[in-house]
């Protein structure tokens, strides 16, 4: 019998087993990675927690058709790193978490599956908490079997749709980057590319609209592309030759990974800022953005208004405060462009350095005594 995963590091073996994933997590130093399956609905869910220094993981739920299991093993990792930083910068005190259902969302989804998925995050014991990251009424189902869920609709006691401010966030960020590269934060007359206009993207183009952009969209769903043409006077191009479009600000607000070697040298733009999580494809790929002159807005500081949400409404929801803690995320990508241009490192590495920093220190600071 054998059996493979990330590309060969899980191997069993006759006579004995060699488990690699341990290598996995601890080059990211991830504390667990949780694998729940449910037969009877077919839930096939992997739950990663990174680091509770700072407090209790937080995190979304993706889900996704994934080709193989490798895929979604990969993705929870990548993701769950991503929410420690996010939530670091944000200032909250959680740590970061993610849980991936694989599966696709358009046809295998039921209250049965999401009922099942609450249980075993209620097994948890409040150490991971998640938020909605599909559909808001699918975790309606999930929240029946535990307490440990947020961002539910307001109609069921949640703050509701977190994509709106993320979205709103996202929008304070590139004025941020614009000011950082045109001396000016208004978006006004600047060509922005959104990539991606599902629930974010859709807010996104509703702020760029309303400020004067001159917009481009693109997007894998038919549907969603029409939803904003229906309602706002864009420009559509494919998929495909969405990088290669002229513009001053190229905004990525779907699927992780899209600047990578095969991107960066059709990109025509000056700056990357969008909602979408792990946006550069691996560390390389921000090195050479910065070499190229294009600012590059940290995904998990521009995109932490959910969060900033969700954080928020776990002390008892106040739309007015988790927006104007939002609206810092100008001032907070403002500081990482000055430690860039300070220590002449890409932005990337500056917010590293800064959530790094903030970490430790508290973490040394919880180590001083234990709570009874």
């Amino acid at each position: 019998m054998a059996c493979k995963l990330l590309n060969g590091n899980v191997e069993s073996k006759r006579g004995g087993m060699t488990v690699e994933i341990f290598k996995a997590m601890a080059a990211d130093s991830h504390e667990q990675l949780i694998f729940c399956r449910d037969r009877a609905s077919g839930l096939k869910a992997i739950i990663g927690i990174h680091d509770t220094s700072l407090g209790p993981a937080l995190g979304g739920c993706r889900m996704w058709p994934y080709e193989t299991e490798d895929d979604a093993i990969v993705d929870v990792l990548r993701l769950s790193k991503g929410m420690t930083y996010k939530s670091a910068a944000a200032g909250s005190n959680y740590g970061g978490g993610k849980m991936v259902i694989w599966g696709d969302p358009r046809k295998d989804k039921s209250e049965q599956m999401f009922r099942a998925l609450g249980r075993f995050v209620e097994g948890l014991g409040g150490r991971f908490i998640t938020d909605v990251g599909t559909v808001p009424g699918d975790f309606v189902w999930a929240s029946y079997e535990t307490s440990h869920v947020v961002a539910l609709p307001e109609e069921f006691g949640g703050s509701g749709d977190s994509s709106i401010i993320t979205a709103f966030g996202v929008w304070k960020g590139l004025k941020a980057c614009a000011r950082e590269v045109f001396g000016d934060p208004s978006l006004k007359g600047l060509k922005v590319v959104v990539q991606g206009v599902g629930k974010v993207g859709f807010h996104l183009v509703r702020h760029l609209h309303e400020e004067g952009a001159l917009i481009t969209i693109a997007d894998l769903n038919d549907s969603y592309v029409e939803r904003v043409t229906a309602k706002y006077p864009v420009t559509v191009v494919s998929p495909e030759a969405v990088y290669d479009v002229e513009c001053d600000i190229f905004s990525p607000n779907a699927l992780g990974g899209v600047i990578n070697d095969e991107t960066i040298p059709r990109l025509r733009c000056k700056i990357v800022a969008g909602a979408a999580n792990n946006q550069l494809k691996e560390d390389r790929h921000g090195d050479e953005l910065h070499a190229r002159g294009i600012l590059y807005a940290p995904d998990y500081v521009i995109n932490a208004g959910g969060l900033i949400q969700v954080a928020d409404e776990l002390l008892g929801y106040n739309k007015e405060r988790a927006l104007k803690k939002a609206a810092s995320i100008y001032d907070l990508l403002s500081r990482i462009f000055e430690i860039s241009k300070r220590d002449n490192i890409p932005t990337f590495r500056a917010a590293d350095v800064m959530v790094n920093e903030r970490i430790e220190a508290l973490s040394r600071v919880r180590r001083l005594y234990v709570k009874k």
